[in-house]
């Protein structure tokens, strides 16, 4: 298994993994949602995970030029979890930027206190 950062050309793979990954992912790759999809992960800082040329896990993340590192998503094919995998996604956005603060932005915290990461305050949705 290896994790590099993510280009352009990598997002036939990444569709990939999101489309096997099935409805809780689907506004990401259903419709239009696949070429929006697209033309966000352009602007973002990401990773993969790959294993023999197939994507099993990415995060994606951005930067806000002030604040810090913002992590938006994080996915492990589900039957590669427990492998470490979003650990290592993780590790290589702390490696990539050292001197920056990263945040993330989940409704899946259990999984980011298993790996130790502290909580602090909360996200809300203004409409």
């Amino acid at each position: 298994m290896e994790i590099k950062p993510y280009g352009n050309h990598d997002f036939p793979n990444l569709f990939g993994l999101l489309v096997n990954e099935g409805e809780d992912w689907a506004d990401y790759w259903r419709g239009e949602g696949h070429r929006q999809y697209q033309k966000v992960m352009s602007e973002c800082i990401g990773f993969l995970a790959m294993e023999e040329n197939e994507c099993i896990g990415y995060v994606r993340a951005r930067q806000d030029g002030i604040y810090g590192i913002y992590i938006y998503d994080l996915l492990v094919r589900g039957d590669h979890r427990g492998k470490q995998i979003g650990k290592q996604l993780m590790e290589a956005v702390k490696q990539a930027y050292p001197s920056q603060i990263i945040h993330v932005m989940s409704d899946v915290d259990p999984y980011y206190e298993k790996l130790g990461y502290p909580k602090e305050g909360s996200i809300y949705i203004v409409k």
